[in-house]
Parts: C-alpha cells; sequence; structure tokens
C-alpha cells in the first residue's frame, strides 16, 4: 500500500508541474500554440511574417521538427546568432525547458510552434524557411508516412522550404538512417554530407565540425552506451516526383529510453 501511495504521489505531483509548465507556456512570448484541436479556429497571422512580425529581421530560418525540450533549437541559435530557429513539437511539457531558457538568456533568435507537424506547413509561406533539422526523431518502423523524412513529409516541406533547402538528420537509429539514405539516393536528391560514425568521422568541415558542441541529454546516454550517432544533411529540390524506397529495412534491435523494440518482425519498408 505505501508503494502504491508514493506512486500516486509522485502521479500527482508531475501533473502539478505540467499544469504549472503549460501555465507558463501561455504567457512566454517566445511560444506559440496551435495544437491539431484549434488551429482551424484560431488564426495564424504569422504564416510569411514570421521575420516581419516575430524576429524583426531578414535573417534565414532554421526549424527544429521534433524538438523535444528544445535543447538543440537553443544551442544551434546561440553557435548562429546571424540565423532565426524555431523549435517545433507538440509536447508542452517537454518544450518548457528550452522556451524558459531561451527567455532567461535573451535569446531573441529563437521562438517555438507547438503544433503538430503532420500541419507543419499550415504555419509557414513559401520560400520562408531555409533550413530543417531532424534531430533523433522517432524512427516509426511501423508505419512510413510519419517518418519525418519520407515522402509524405518532404511534399510538406516543399511548401515552405525555398528551393534546393538543407535536411540534416541526426540520429541513433540505424532503421531510420537506411531508410533516409534509400529515400535520398533512390530520388536523386543532392546529398551534402553522410556519416554512420558522427563522432569518430575523420575529414569533417568545419561546419560540420561545429554541431559537434551541441550533445542533447538523451544523445549523450546513447553514446555512452556506445551507439554511434549518424548524420546526414542534403537538399530537397522543389521539383520531380518523389518516390518512397520499396525495400525491407531490418529494424533497431532497441528502443530509446532503455526500452525493447516493439515488434516482433525483424524487419520493415
Amino acid at each position: 500500500m505505501l508503494t502504491f501511495a508514493l506512486k500516486r504521489r509522485k502521479k500527482e505531483s508531475m501533473s502539478k508541474g505540467k499544469l504549472a509548465k503549460f501555465a507558463d507556456m501561455e504567457r512566454f512570448e517566445n511560444v506559440f500554440q496551435y495544437p491539431y484541436s484549434v488551429v482551424d479556429d484560431v488564426p495564424f497571422d504569422m504564416k510569411g511574417k514570421w521575420r516581419e512580425m516575430y524576429f524583426h529581421n531578414d535573417n534565414p530560418i532554421v526549424l527544429e521538427l521534433g524538438c523535444g525540450k528544445g535543447e538543440y533549437t537553443v544551442e544551434l541559435a546561440k553557435l548562429y546568432p546571424e540565423m532565426n530557429f524555431i523549435g517545433v513539437d507538440i509536447k508542452g511539457a517537454r518544450m518548457w525547458t528550452g522556451a524558459k531558457k531561451a527567455i532567461e538568456e535573451g535569446q531573441k533568435n529563437v521562438a517555438f510552434l507547438r503544433t503538430n507537424i503532420e500541419i507543419i506547413d499550415r504555419f509557414f509561406a513559401a520560400d520562408e524557411v531555409q533550413e530543417i533539422w531532424l534531430t533523433f526523431s522517432d524512427p516509426q518502423m511501423k508505419n512510413p508516412r510519419k517518418r519525418l523524412t519520407s515522402t509524405y513529409f518532404m511534399n510538406r516541406y516543399r511548401h515552405f522550404l525555398v528551393d534546393g533547402g538543407i535536411i540534416h538528420l541526426k540520429t541513433d537509429s540505424n532503421f531510420l538512417f537506411t531508410y533516409t539514405t534509400y529515400m535520398v539516393d533512390g530520388n536523386h536528391l543532392p546529398v551534402l554530407f553522410r556519416t554512420e560514425d558522427l563522432y569518430h568521422q575523420e575529414g569533417i568541415d568545419e561546419e560540420t565540425r561545429k554541431i559537434l558542441s551541441i550533445q542533447t541529454y538523451y544523445e549523450s546516454m546513447w553514446i555512452e552506451r556506445g551507439l554511434n550517432i549518424k548524420y546526414q544533411k542534403f537538399a530537397l529540390p522543389r521539383e520531380g516526383e518523389l518516390v518512397e524506397p520499396d525495400i525491407e529495412i531490418p529494424l533497431d534491435d532497441y528502443r530509446s529510453y532503455r526500452r525493447d523494440k516493439r515488434s516482433s518482425k525483424d524487419t520493415a519498408k
């Protein structure tokens, strides 16, 4: 009974903590909340006007999709003060960490958008975004349409990414990295850099080396577990029909956060 009571109190404490964070998010000036449930009823006036209405400059805009706690968004903004960064995720309690830190440190080139990535093209106009970062995205081994590097999402990115805009993928997942490689190569997208072991790759250019100074909490854990961090960046031209790769890929034999894989299958498309 004591164990159950402790668990219940811990759960109640966590719930109160989330409520407090959600209350903070409502008043954070660098956070914009438009989840799927409200986006049809609440107008978003900044589409096409992020620079004019929020950043007040003409600098390039970079998105981090699935930003989690926003660690990468905040740290990239420090490395590149001449660029604007927007972290996007639906998990507000996680995003709170990065949003709060950006406010405390006075970062004017950082914003956060809480929404479903499936509707990301509702918030940005054509040519408004120069680059996209995908950092440790869920590999979605069961559902290709949910993978953030799928052709389904690539076609959405084309709505607002400049022609030939850059997409960065940083992942511990061999499945997602392999799938993305097949997608990129099969559609003849220009590969700018690719490595299966980012932290032990020789001959890395200076720009790529700069990102090595950024490690999220979970990335550090995965490195300690001996997992290679994989990275590739490629350009996304606006023209040309994109075709999904039709090949079986071995599933990851682990899940993040020390969980076993969820599927009994060994491969998936």
